[in-house]
């Protein structure tokens, strides 16, 4: 028995959807022993079962090893499903540093993962394709999928996959607006090739710039660098190539030091105009300094091979720029895969796939949208305002006491995120506030029409989520958190209660938590907007920037490879090699 015992402790270390049936033969018996483990309550919630009886785990199938979607393969316990994974890539990038890798100032491959170091060290077997979707079937929960692999390779280069629960994180494509020439002539600065290629074109101008018979012109034109897009990673392009040019490249080509030109065009009032005003102001202050010519205001009409034509929206003038290279960064699009799907399930008529609060497609079962392809359909209270009030108001009495409302008030804040925006943007410190009169006094109850009046301002706080990693990561940790609980869930619900239909919601809805933003802005000087309304700046803001981005890292090797690209620059400089 001490065997047996022995036996039994070793199978329930190594947890499967299913043991398997364990015979032994006794010595001296001729009998036989068998012992056989059923799957926990935990194994249970990813099983399906066939029609002859068998039990098989249900497929989650993701598309994209984005943020969201390694995020999600993260946090994954995929000892509950059949993981499969396709993507075109087979590495995850860490996108934030891709400004730096364009000058040289981190490598490419320092940011990168591979897709298998990651998997592989999950408790489980995660199935990676590298390979492009064509097409999601929804109706026969499938999609289509060919190999990014070279196709004069044998074997057909085209597959398919079936799903029980597909996850789409492919993120986004940039977003050119239609405008004329810009797919032709710009860079963008999306994929780690694109920084890999506007690395190249750098060199590549001062190379011409330097050549004997060019006129002074010609020179100036060719060292003219144009940045489109005065967010995030246009203003940190600028930043990194201003300190490459005077850093580095300088040096080497000394000739043509006083030509170089860099602008950056904006077509709102203000760089960075999503940050704090503090820092928009900062920011455009240091490039002024800098001499980065700073163009707010002005709308690109086209882009041609050497022109860039640019219309000023205070007085309404036509403007055309010579031009070196032009490097695109004013926000990102749907991408056509996504399109074709949202023709598919009714959502035509929207720019970006629409999810409700739970991450779950619109109109859609079994579909989960993350990151950069997707929007929360963030659901507005006055919709189920008078849901609420009959839920709240227990004695049926027509009036809502301040008791009432308070029986209600956590799940209202749950349920409804803009309610907590509206009271601390307001700097109201409880929700009952909102139901005081005109003057400010408190009332003893409130009537339905009251009660509607209190809240009618409170949707205008609803807002889109920017496209970030931030979100992106978030989402993809939430969602896998959904998965691993949903057996749970079922049976003991922890979301918010249903004003409508009674009940309780399986989950809590996805919250997305602001944890601050960066704005690198060249010369060891950086800004960053922190919880808690703090604005910081300057050399410190920097070292803070060096400490977050080297922890955020997906592995230890990556972690060294960027702190180690980093104090080589310190050492040695920026490489110049156009490789």
């Amino acid at each position: 028995m001490r065997f047996f015992s022995h036996f039994s402790k070793i199978l329930h270390s190594h947890p499967t959807s299913a043991k398997l049936l364990v015979l032994a033969s006794l010595s001296g018996g001729g009998g036989l022993v068998a012992y056989a483990d059923l799957p926990s309550d935990k194994e249970k919630q990813g099983l399906l079962v066939h029609d002859h009886g068998e039990a098989r785990k249900k497929k989650v199938l993701v598309l994209g090893t984005g943020w969201a979607g390694i995020s999600f393969l993260k946090d994954l316990d995929i000892s509950s499903y059949d993981v499969q994974v396709v993507s075109p890539r087979n590495y995850f990038a860490f996108t934030p540093l891709l400004p730096s890798v364009t000058c040289g100032t981190v490598e490419a491959r320092s940011i990168v993962e591979p897709v298998r170091n990651i998997v592989k060290k999950r408790n489980g077997e995660i199935k990676f394709w590298e390979a492009e979707c064509l097409k999601v079937d929804a109706m026969n929960k499938k999609v289509i999928c060919r190999s990014s692999a070279n196709e004069n390779l044998p074997g057909n280069n085209e597959f398919s996959l079936e799903y029980d629960y597909l996850v789409i994180a492919v993120g986004a494509q940039v977003n050119t607006f239609n405008t004329p020439g810009v797919s032709e002539n710009c860079y963008f600065l999306k994929e780690v090739e694109d920084a890999q290629s506007i690395r190249r074109a750098v060199i590549d101008c001062f190379e011409k710039a330097v050549l004997p018979d060019l006129t002074e012109e010609e020179r100036k034109i060719n060292l003219h660098f144009v940045i489109v897009g005065g967010g995030p990673t246009g203003v940190e392009f600028a930043a990194e190539l201003h300190d490459f040019i005077y850093e580095d490249l300088v040096k080497i080509y000394p000739s043509v030091k006083d030509l170089v030109a860099i602008s950056l065009i904006q077509s709102g009032d203000h760089i960075l105009n999503t940050y704090d005003e503090r820092i928009s102001s900062f920011a455009e202050q240091k490039f002024q300094r800098d001499g980065i010519e700073v163009l707010t205001g002005h709308r690109v009409l086209s882009v041609s091979d050497r022109m860039i034509d640019v219309k000023a929206k205070s007085t309404g003038m036509n403007v055309s720029i010579p031009h070196g290279m032009v490097v695109w960064s004013t926000g990102v699009g749907t991408r056509p895969i996504v399109k074709d799907f949202m023709e598919q399930i009714g959502q035509s008529n929207r720019k970006v796939l629409a999810t409700d609060e739970w991450l779950r497609v619109k109109e859609c079962d079994d579909v989960y949208g993350l990151g950069d392809c997707t929007t929360v359909d963030q659901k507005k209270i006055k919709e189920d305002i008078s849901a609420i009030f009959a839920a709240a108001d227990k004695d049926n009495s027509g009036t809502l006491t301040i008791e009432e409302f308070k029986d209600v008030i956590e799940d209202v804040i749950i349920r409804y995120p803009q309610v907590e925006l509206y009271l601390q943007n307001n700097h109201l410190s409880d929700i009952t506030e909102l139901l005081k009169d005109a003057d400010g006094n408190e009332r003893e109850e409130v009537d339905i029409k009251e009660f509607k009046l209190a809240l009618s301002n409170v949707d205008k706080q609803a807002k889109s989520l920017p496209a970030t990693a931030q979100v992106a990561a978030q989402q993809g940790a939430y969602l896998a958190r959904c998965f691993n609980m949903r057996e749970k869930c079922q049976i003991e619900p922890e979301g918010p209660r249903k004003f409508r239909s009674g009940g309780r919601h399986e989950f809590r809805p996805f919250r997305y938590r602001h944890l601050g933003q960066f704005a690198p802005l060249g010369g060891e000087q950086a800004a960053a907007e922190l919880p808690g309304d703090w604005v910081s700046v300057g050399h410190s803001t920097q070292w803070l920037w060096y400490s977050i981005y080297a922890s955020k890292q997906v592995s230890w090797r990556t972690r060294y490879l960027v702190v180690g690209d980093w104090t080589r620059r310190f050492i040695f400089g920026r490489d110049s090699s156009r490789i």
